[in-house]
């Protein structure tokens, strides 16, 4: 029997504001994956963002409820702000971001949630980040802030706040070598060109 690839929908788009290079504003990008039989949500962007996530659920006919998962790229407010939306769901973070109460915690580099879905340890803007890679009718990359504008990456600088270059741009690099297309943290969704 043939797989249905994974389908991805975008909730909301993220953005920032900043001033003199200080972010005075953001708001992260939020995810739907469905695969299987699972419902996956990947960041639920700030408490702002909650209207615009119920309407995306209403016009998906998805119900929140009926998410099994949430993957947390990192514990940073605006990419957690909406998670009592999703009272059934088993919430995943990596173990280095300190969330264990309530979290499935990943404790290594990769993690397979769904057919086609899986979480891969992209560190560099915090020591714990991860980004969901999705097979489906291309390969995709929510990148949380690995990669949290499109300019980071073509440009190939590391996130405004990050705890090492090097590492940051590691994770950027294995980010390119798998998408087709990269969901950016605080933008528009944009292909990779090879």
């Amino acid at each position: 029997m043939e797989m249905t690839p994974a389908t991805l929908d975008i909730l909301t788009v993220g953005h920032l504001v900043k001033e003199n290079d200080v972010v005075k504003e953001a708001h992260s990008t939020s995810a739907l994956i469905r695969s299987g039989d699972k419902t996956i949500v990947v960041d639920t962007s700030s408490k702002e963002r909650r209207d615009a996530i119920k309407y995306s659920f209403r016009s998906l006919k998805v119900l929140p409820k009926d998410v099994d998962i949430v993957v947390t790229t990192h514990a940073h407010g605006d990419h957690m702000g909406n998670d009592e939306l999703f009272p059934n769901a088993q919430f995943i973070v990596h173990e280095e971001e300190g969330l264990s109460e309530g979290h499935r915690v990943m404790d290594g580099d990769i993690l397979e949630i769904a057919p086609g879905v899986v979480i891969v340890h992209t560190p560099g803007h915090s020591r714990g980040s991860i980004s969901v890679f999705v097979e489906g009718d291309e390969r995709y990359a929510i990148t949380g802030d690995a990669v949290p504008l499109e300019d980071n990456f073509r440009r190939m600088v590391p996130p405004g706040i990050h705890f090492d270059r090097e590492i940051a741009l590691q994770s950027i690099n294995r980010v390119g070598e798998f998408a087709d297309i990269i969901v950016p943290g605080h933008g528009f969704p944009f292909p990779v060109r090879r």
